[in-house]
């Protein structure tokens, strides 16, 4: 059996490769798939925006453990900062091997009290700003041999969307379609290229959240277990190293999106 550093480097044709991960300052989920990617043998780009000071610490702990690391800072709503941070990423590390779009903002609104502002601001960061983020990594990786892979994160409940969240579910609602258009779009110009998508459901639930509600969100799987931020990163890595899967948009929800319970909650 091949060991990691065999196997990376058939895949990506580097034994350390490079994997960005937006939105990876915060205790949240793009920081769980950073160090599982840093755990399975990637170099890793933390970036924030809100909480670079938190990405700064995280990538200070992977270097102390002998990982290559760094943080980086950009408002994903602007477009000249998402090239600015690519740029920036592309000449410290010399690649771009991996790409997982985790950043994303929710917020909560009354349909008839959401605004032309709150609209664009949801599609400025959820889908103009993973857009561009791809299409920044994509310009590189077609220039690699062995091209690279790109996960976004969408959402489940776009096929099952609750109340008071309109304008998130419609900008999460592009996800899909993009990476089947991305896939096509970069897979023709260098095949080693592919484009994937996970729709999670609840892997991490709220501080304030009561063990009656926790319980109430296991009986709404199918496989009645709780969401783990661990369960995502495990099917990242999947994605990132299957070379025969591209344009997949693939559940990580328990079974959510294709069953009802008869208990509805806007809980995710």
């Amino acid at each position: 059996m091949p060991s990691t550093q065999e196997k990376l480097l058939d895949l990506f044709g580097n034994p350390a490769p490079v994997a960005v991960v937006t939105g990876s300052g915060a205790d949240r989920v793009g920081k769980t798939v950073a160090l599982y990617l840093a755990e399975h043998g990637y170099r890793i780009a933390l970036h924030a925006n809100g909480s670079i000071d938190e990405a700064e610490a995280t990538a200070a702990n992977l270097c102390d453990q002998g990982i290559e690391a760094k943080a980086f800072a950009a408002d994903l709503a602007e477009e000249a900062e998402i090239q600015t941070l690519f740029d920036s990423i592309h000449f410290y590390f010399g690649r771009i091997d991996v790409l997982v779009n985790t950043a994303a903002i929710w917020e909560s609104k009354r349909f008839d009290k959401v605004t032309a502002a709150d609209l664009r601001r949801q599609f400025d960061v959820n889908a103009a700003g993973t857009f561009f983020c791809c299409q920044a990594a994509g310009r590189r990786m077609i220039d690699q041999p062995k091209g690279g892979a790109i996960v976004n994160i969408g959402d489940w409940s776009i096929a099952r969307p609750y109340p008071d969240y309109a304008a998130y579910f419609v900008s999460k609602g592009t996800l899909p379609t993009m990476t089947r258009s991305l896939a096509v779009e970069l897979g023709t110009r260098n095949p080693g290229v592919r484009v994937n998508a996970i729709l999670p459901g609840q892997v991490m639930q709220p501080e304030e959240a009561t063990s009656e509600k926790i319980g109430r969100d296991v009986e709404r799987t199918l496989v009645k277990r709780k969401g783990d931020p661990a369960y995502l990163a495990h099917a990242v890595l999947f994605l990132i190293e299957n070379p025969f899967v591209t344009g997949v948009c693939l559940p990580v929800d328990g079974g959510r999106s294709i069953f009802a319970s008869g208990d509805f909650s806007a809980s995710g």
